[in-house]
């Protein structure tokens, strides 16, 4: 009963970190999918499905690495089209004052 228990919160980890970085693009969002894409590769043993392309005898790439692939895809996407935003600094912005002070 626990076996597909962690593949699925693998799944559920990816496809929450892709909706993140398509609903809030940053470069945060991007490392995040990334992150989750390769724990998918690693950990969607029982989910895994048919076979794609076979490298060798042991190895090759099936149904569920094509999620991997497209997040990937969406990440480089991403980080491709996000510029660096420092929020923190403003600078050339004047102080605004709550009344004109006229004299």
């Amino acid at each position: 009963m626990a076996l597909p228990f962690y593949p699925l919160v693998f799944m559920n980890l990816l496809f929450a970190a892709t909706t993140l970085c398509l609903a809030r693009p940053s470069r945060l969002s991007a490392a995040a999918t990334v992150a989750a894409a390769v724990l998918w590769l690693f950990g969607n043993g029982p989910l895994e499905g048919q076979v794609l392309w076979e490298f060798d005898a042991t190895h090759g790439l099936t149904v569920s690495d094509l999620l991997s692939v497209a997040a990937v895809a969406i990440a480089a996407w991403t980080f491709a089209t996000t510029e660096d935003r420092p929020w923190a600094r403003r600078t050339g912005r004047r102080r605004r004052t709550p009344f004109r002070i006229r004299y």
